[in-house]
C-alpha cells in the first residue's frame, strides 16, 4: 500500500524538520513547505492525504492558506490541521469556523501528533468511500457519519415517506423544512409561469438529493416536485442538514459540486430551449431520460410518461410532441404503447441533427 502523503507547512526550520522525522518514521511521505504561499502551490502540484499548517507565518497565514485551498475544487476537501504556539480560545473558534479540521497546539509530543493524523485521515477515507446510492447506501452513508459525531441526530430524525403517483412533495413558494432523499421511484421537479402551463426543471432517480438548492439559499422552493410513481422519500430536517455541511468540508465540497453541476445543466437546457428545433429538443429530453434513469444505454430504454410531462420539458405544446414521437416512430427511434415509451435507438437520439 502507498504511503500517505502529507504536506507539512511551517516557517521554522527547526519544527519543520523535527515534525516531519516523526512522520517520516512512522511511514508517511512528507513533503514541506517554509511559507504559506509555497504551501498553497505545494497543495495545487501535489494532491496530499492530509495538511498540517501553521497558523502564525510571514507573508500568508494559515488562515490565508485555508481560504485559499477553500476556493479551490482541488484542494477544498483534503483534511487540515492547525499548529499553533497559542491555546487561545478564539483562536481555535476562528479556525474551526473556517473549516479546519483540527488543532494541536505547541508543543506537542510524538503521540499527539500521531494521534491526530491518524484519527483526520481515517475520518477522511470513510466519508470518501463509495456509498451505494439507495436505501442502504444511505444507511451507510449516516452511521459512517454519525460514528464520528458529524450528525448524530440524522438517523434518530430520518422519516420515510410512501408517496402515490402525482402526490406532492414540496410546492413552488413554500418554505423549505427538509431536504429529501429518493430511495425508490421517480421525481419530477417543475416550475409554472403565470399562465399555470409547466416546465420541467429536472428529474430525480433513486439515490438522488434533492430539494437543497433553495434551501442552502434561504427562499422560498422555486419549484414544484412530484411523483412520476410510486416513490419512497426520505426527509431530512434541515438543521442537521446543515450541521453535517458545516461539520466536514468534503460533504459541503461534494455538495457545492453537486450545486454547480445542477445549475451548469439547467444553463444548458434553457440554451436548447432558445436555439434547437422541436425535433431536436424532443430527442433531446428521450435522451435526458435515458441517461438519467438507466445506466446501459446500450439497451433498450422503457418508461411510462405522459406527453404533457415530455411537453413540459420540451417547451412546446403536447400536440407538437405527439407528432414528433409519431415521426420518431414510423423512423424506428422509439415504440410507444399507450404512455410506455421505449427507446430503440438512444444513439441516433443524440446525434440528432436541430
Amino acid at each position: 500500500m502507498e504511503a500517505r502523503k502529507i504536506l507539512l507547512i511551517e516557517d521554522n526550520p527547526e519544527m519543520r524538520e523535527n515534525t516531519a522525522e516523526i512522520l517520516e518514521l512512522a511511514n508517511y511521505q512528507v513533503v514541506t513547505a517554509q511559507n504559506g504561499k509555497e504551501g498553497v502551490q505545494m497543495a495545487t502540484q501535489t494532491n496530499p492525504d492530509l495538511i498540517i499548517c501553521d497558523i502564525m507565518m510571514p507573508e500568508l497565514d494559515g488562515y490565508g492558506v485555508l481560504h485559499m485551498l477553500g476556493k479551490d475544487d482541488k484542494t477544498s476537501s483534503i483534511p487540515f490541521v492547525f499548529l499553533t504556539a497559542k491555546a487561545e480560545k478564539d483562536d481555535y473558534r476562528k479556525g474551526m469556523t473556517m473549516g479546519a479540521d483540527d488543532y494541536l497546539t505547541k508543543p506537542y509530543d510524538d503521540v499527539e501528533l500521531l494521534n491526530a493524523v491518524e484519527i483526520r485521515l481515517k475520518k477522511s477515507e470513510r466519508i470518501k468511500r463509495h456509498f451505494d446510492r439507495s436505501a442502504e447506501g444511505l444507511d451507510q452513508f449516516i452511521q459512517e457519519a454519525k460514528s464520528f459525531d458529524l450528525i448524530a441526530k440524522l438517523a434518530e430524525d430520518k422519516k420515510i415517506k410512501v408517496l402515490k403517483k402525482k402526490e406532492t412533495i414540496y410546492t413552488e413558494g413554500s418554505y423549505p423544512s427538509n431536504v429529501f432523499f429518493l430511495q425508490k421511484g421517480k421525481v419530477k421537479a417543475y416550475k409554472s409561469n403565470d399562465n399555470g402551463k409547466e416546465y420541467i426543471t429536472d428529474l430525480y432517480k433513486e439515490g438522488d438529493f434533492f430539494g437543497y438548492l433553495d434551501l442552502l439559499q434561504g427562499e422560498v422552493y422555486q419549484e414544484t416536485a412530484i411523483c412520476l410513481e410510486k416513490a419512497e422519500v426520505a426527509m431530512i430536517p434541515k438543521d442537521d442538514f446543515f450541521n453535517l455541511l458545516q461539520g466536514n468540508r468534503e460533504v459541503a465540497s461534494k455538495f457545492i459540486k453537486m450545486l454547480s453541476n445542477e445549475i451548469k445543466d439547467r444553463e444548458e437546457r434553457l440554451l436548447q430551449l432558445a436555439y434547437n428545433s422541436v425535433r431536436k429538443r424532443v430527442a433531446q429530453a428521450l435522451v435526458m431520460l435515458v441517461q438519467r434513469y438507466q445506466e446501459d444505454k446500450s439497451k433498450p430504454f422503457s418508461m411510462s410518461i405522459t406527453r404533457e410531462d415530455i411537453a413540459s420539458m420540451v417547451g412546446t405544446a403536447t400536440e407538437t410532441v405527439i407528432r414528433t414521437l409519431s415521426d420518431f416512430k414510423d423512423e424506428r427511434l422509439v415504440d410507444m404503447k399507450g404512455s410506455l415509451i421505449t427507446v430503440l435507438d438512444y444513439e441516433k437520439l443524440v446525434r440528432m441533427r436541430n
